[in-house]
């Protein structure tokens, strides 16, 4: 992993704890996939809390000088998706997580603990 990326995750999980993201999960895709290198799932407890999660996720990496390559669903405020090439941010409603289940889909990912990161 890159120094941008490791820069990235750090300060995307920052950004998350500090706001009070729920279930929040790492997981390292490195061996198991091509798409990313981490996934960084969450919860927002309503609509507006997603978006602003996004938003300080998305504050938090563009002060360091990070750009996300795409994104994808903030305004709504369900499901958004923050992908910065090896970092890919998925930070949801608990109703549409708990329809999604990333965590099953990409069961073998390892979990990352959040402390590690930092």
């Amino acid at each position: 992993m890159g120094s941008d990326a490791r820069r990235e995750l750090r300060l995307a999980v920052g950004a998350l704890e500090a706001h009070k993201a729920l279930e929040l999960v790492v997981l390292d895709l490195r061996k198991v996939s091509d798409a990313a290198d981490f996934f960084v799932i969450a919860s927002g407890s309503s609509d507006v809390h997603v978006r602003a999660l996004a938003e300080h996720v998305i504050q938090a990496i563009d002060r360091a000088g990070g750009r996300p390559h795409h994104i994808e669903g903030v305004a709504a405020g369900r499901w958004a998706l923050l992908d910065y090439v090896d970092v890919v941010v998925h930070i949801f409603h608990p109703t549409l997580r708990a329809y999604y289940q990333l965590e099953r889909l990409w069961a073998d990912a390892p979990a990352v603990s959040t402390e590690s990161v930092g």
